[in-house]
């Protein structure tokens, strides 16, 4: 045989074996491609929140997180160590903390810029974290998401951060969106069901309660694009809702609403329940409710019924300080429905299985021990 065959059928041999490999790899034709600097060896395309069709890595291995409450859902997903890079909520120190996702995840404070909280992004920081995708919450327009793209060349995951009671099917639509880029199918279904389920028990355990039987209440305190007052409230407060309560203030609607003095104490509620993140304020709703003369006259505050909640609007809404919360204000309202609950344990259980850790505790001490106690005027 002549040298030149030999060559040639080495080469041959060579081609073959390279082709076979090269036929091995991947199980797309997006096999071996890089998003944001890193290799990649599938892609998947899914649709957000504003109907885009987004092409991103499957199961990426880093991502990052713009927006009120975005990051949040992906603890709930357990999936918060494919984190590189936060907003600077994560990273400053709170003089009051209301985030109990933040207080189970204190690495969340080591990691770099990507921009301002409430999705100010700045897109050079971004790069420099190296991120597969980007999710951000409640953009302006997908005019907004678009340009995040183009500057930072990331794919970007529109999600709407929803609520769990009008926009709870907003809530669900994200939580899929981002359990099915990160590979967290199950855990996404899994929390949809634990949020559903504590709702339809707090129901239960309250939907017979007939209407003459209910105790009037009213909530000042509430919390909204940051502290407030007494007159502060949430007509549609879900605790309430969840627990069939009777709101003195639920004629007004389902937005936010600041209430004159003069018709709470008309309104005369029986229960009084103060969020605390009014402790951020001065003065504080507390405070109001100690020292303003027109407040000694309603009968909450005549006969010390008055009670501390947890806040749940701390850079958009706090799911799991949500039903705890649900499940106090029932205790108080409805104690026989709620003999079985002990609510700071309850509200445990509910952190623990959301963010991984018991909190309450830690949380509650921002306020004073004030949360889930009856409060001394």
């Amino acid at each position: 045989m002549s040298k030149k065959i030999v060559i040639l059928s080495v080469l041959l041999v060579l081609m073959a074996v390279t082709a076979f490999f090269a036929g091995c790899t991947g199980t797309d034709s997006t096999a071996g491609e890089t998003t944001g600097g890193s290799a990649v060896s599938e892609t998947i395309t899914i649709t957000d929140s504003l109907g885009r069709g987004v092409t991103v890595p499957k199961n990426p291995e880093s991502v990052v997180c713009s927006g009120s409450g975005t990051l949040r859902l992906l603890v709930y997903l357990e999936a918060q160590d494919k984190i590189v890079g936060v907003d600077d909520i994560e990273i400053e120190e709170q003089q009051l903390e209301g985030r109990p996702y933040a207080i189970a995840n204190p690495q969340l404070k080591n990691y770099p810029l990507i921009g301002e909280y409430r999705g100010a992004d700045d897109p050079e920081k971004i790069i420099a974290c190296n991120p597969q995708v980007i999710f951000k919450s409640n953009p302006t327009s997908a005019s907004e998401i678009d340009e995040l793209q183009d500057k930072t060349g990331i794919p970007v995951v529109a999600l709407t951060y929803g609520s769990l009671s009008v926009e709870r099917s907003d809530l669900y639509q994200s939580l899929t969106i981002m359990g099915e880029v990160m590979g967290k199918e199950d855990r996404a279904k899994d929390v949809i069901e634990f949020f559903n389920s504590s709702i339809a028990d707090l129901n239960t355990r309250t939907e017979s309660v007939a209407e003459d039987d209910k105790i009037s209440t009213y909530v000042g305190g509430i919390s909204y694009r940051g502290p407030h007052g007494f007159q502060s409230t949430e007509p549609s407060y879900p605790p309430f809702v969840f627990v069939n309560a009777y709101n003195v203030a639920g004629e007004m609607g389902t937005e936010h609403a600041d209430v004159a003095k003069e018709k709470i104490i008309e309104w005369n509620p029986e229960v009084l329940f103060v969020d605390l993140g009014t402790l951020q304020t001065t003065p504080s709703a507390i405070d109001e409710l100690k020292t303003d003369e027109s407040y000694q006259t309603p009968d909450a505050v005549k006969s010390d019924k008055v009670y501390g909640v947890l806040p749940y609007n701390y850079y958009s809404s706090n799911y799991g300080s949500v039903l705890a919360d649900a499940y106090y204000v029932g205790s108080v309202l409805y104690p026989d429905q709620f003999a079985d609950i002990n609510p700071a344990e309850k509200a445990d259980e509910i952190y623990t299985f959301l963010v991984g850790e018991p909190v309450f505790d830690e949380l509650n001490a921002y306020y004073d021990n004030l949360g889930f106690t009856q409060i001394k005027l």
